[in-house]
């Protein structure tokens, strides 16, 4: 059955609205995968907090170049599934992984990062990040070290300087009594 040109509207419009809120979009190939291993891959991009939705290809092909995105066609050769990523990329990068590698049904065909276009190992790498809060922890522990580190030096001098007085104070106070 064909779809109304006003469908096809919505639809563009859908898929517009969805990479503009998407921080990236992870394409897929999902011929063979049956509903109930849909259903499970689209729970756990959810979980992720992300959408995965089967796609048009010219739809969402029009929707991405309209957004300045330029896919490369061998991207929309098949059927073509899209994990839309809103917060945490690499939580919606993990969950597709992690699919792929025990479905081994799902691959993988490339990604936009922003607008900038990577391949399939750029995306198993980007599952391979830790979550953003630790990476949030991870660059405030390296900018306190420093910090930290001065704090040391400056203690560890002052602790001296008190150290030399505390001396000097008793040696006047042993020549007085003497």
């Amino acid at each position: 059955m064909a779809i109304t040109k006003e469908r096809k509207e919505e639809l563009v419009t859908l898929y517009s609205d969805l990479l503009d809120r998407s921080q990236a979009v992870i394409l897929t190939d999902y011929v063979g995968l049956n509903v109930a291993q849909l259903t499970n891959l689209r729970n756990k991009v959810r979980e992720a907090n992300g959408v995965y939705y089967v796609t048009k290809n010219t739809l969402i092909k029009m929707a991405m170049e309209s957004k300045g995105m330029s896919p490369p066609a061998v991207w929309f050769d098949g059927p073509t599934a899209i994990g839309f990523c809103f917060d945490d990329a690499p939580a919606i990068a993990k969950a597709i992984a992690d699919f792929v590698d025990t479905s081994e049904i799902l691959k993988i065909k490339g990604a936009f990062l922003g607008e900038r276009a990577v391949g399939e190992k750029d995306v198993k790498t980007l599952a391979n990040l830790p979550p953003t809060e630790v990476l949030q922890a991870q660059v405030l522990g390296a900018l306190a070290a420093p910090m930290s580190g001065l704090l040391g030096v400056l203690n560890g001098a002052l602790s001296g300087l008190v150290g030399v007085f505390d001396a000097r104070h008793e040696q006047l106070g042993e020549a007085e009594a003497a």
